[in-house]
């Protein structure tokens, strides 16, 4: 079985076709999904969605990206990470890409959610972009190490991935290392290991080769583990079986 343990099936392009959507992953052996919250805003709709869905399960949590909408609080977040299908805080993190200026707020509200995760001892999920050293100096300044969790969508180098794990952190990779491009990602993905890798298809984006363009959703998540199954000189099945106990063993509230 395949666990996507990143997406975002709550979007209007994939929820529109939700049914199409759980039956694709049935039909690929995808048996479980993380419907991960970037607002305060839409986060009704993913609780409602996992609520209605035992596979399908929800975090809480407002990206670096999400300007305009309610700033998090701890007591708000940790208000909300109590909820049954709630089992992980974020997406959270830096992104110095898409954004400049003064960034300062983005920091704070990076701490707000590793204490929030700390506090409630939920796993942080991790968004970081151009961003790396302040990324890390956070986690290490915030203890995040306490809460751990994942660096989603892992596009850094080896030098960054050595210093998430050695907090504890799990790396995990989407449909970006499966592309020809991608060859610094490749090595990073041989040298990850087994027992701390997740793989994710943060859906409607980033499709794998060969859907590449498309839009994305989590049925796709065979074609990254494919890949590191390649890259590892491993069966597809024993990626299946690594990075679905990893989820539960990280996750463990998803039950």
């Amino acid at each position: 079985m395949f666990v996507d343990s990143h997406c975002h099936i709550n979007f209007p392009e994939l929820r529109e076709r939700l049914p199409a959507i759980l039956k694709s992953m049935v039909d690929n052996k995808v048996t479980h999904a993380l419907c991960v919250g970037v607002s305060f805003e839409e986060l009704p709709g993913i609780l409602d969605l996992a609520s209605a869905h035992e596979n399908i399960f929800a975090s809480v949590g407002v990206h670096p990206d999400h300007e305009k909408g309610e700033e998090p609080t701890v007591e708000k977040l940790a208000g909300l990470a109590f909820h049954r299908k709630v089992v992980a805080i974020g997406e959270t993190g830096l992104d110095y890409f898409r954004l400049t200026g003064d960034l300062e707020w983005q920091r704070e509200r990076f701490r707000t959610h590793i204490r929030v995760a700390r506090q409630c001892s939920k796993p942080l999920i991790i968004h970081t972009r151009a961003a790396a050293n302040d990324t890390i100096a956070i986690m290490r300044e915030e203890g995040a190490g306490e809460a751990g969790g994942v660096m989603h969508c892992f596009t850094e180098t080896r030098e960054m991935a050595k210093a998430a794990l050695d907090l504890g952190f799990y790396i995990s990779f989407s449909g970006i290392v499966t592309f020809k491009s991608a060859r610094d990602l490749k090595e990073v993905a041989q040298l990850v290991p087994l027992d701390r890798l997740l793989i994710e298809t943060d859906s409607p984006y980033l499709a794998p080769v060969p859907h590449r363009g498309q839009t994305n959703e989590p049925a796709w998540v065979v074609h990254v583990a494919e890949e590191l199954a390649r890259l590892r000189s491993v069966s597809v099945e024993a990626i299946a079986e690594a990075t679905s106990d990893n989820f539960f063993t990280l996750f463990k509230d998803a039950v």
